[in-house]
């Protein structure tokens, strides 16, 4: 199977910034999207950015251009470069990935999360 682990969340002011971790590990053949998540206390969990196993990126509208969502492949990592950050940009973030595996072949897997807290 696959173990999601996160670090790198915390607490800073306005305007400063975090860079998350997503580090991949366990019996897996190989690792298809992974992606950043978040849920703030009251709302649904939402998808903040993903990468493909090509590069590919994408990102939800409230973090373009503040946020940078970038993988090593070869460490099985994915990074959230968040700058600029917002009091609503406060949440748990999770970490996300779809791998493949000898069984039960493709499957979607989460860390544990970390909070990020944005506050003066």
């Amino acid at each position: 199977q696959v173990q999601l682990v996160e670090s790198g969340g915390g607490l800073v002011q306005p305007g400063e910034s975090l860079r998350l971790s997503c580090a991949a590990s366990g019996s897996f053949i190989g690792i298809n999207t992974m992606a950043w998540y978040r849920q703030a206390p009251g709302t649904e969990r939402e998808q903040v950015a993903t990468i493909t196993n090509t590069g590919n990126t994408n990102y939800v509208d409230s973090v373009k251009g503040r946020f940078t969502i970038s993988r090593d492949y070869a460490k099985n990592t994915a990074y959230l470069q968040m700058n600029s950050l917002k009091p609503e940009d406060t949440a748990i973030y999770s970490c996300y990935c779809s791998a493949w595996t000898l069984r039960p072949g493709l499957g979607d897997y989460w860390g544990q999360g970390t909070q990020v807290t944005i506050s003066s």
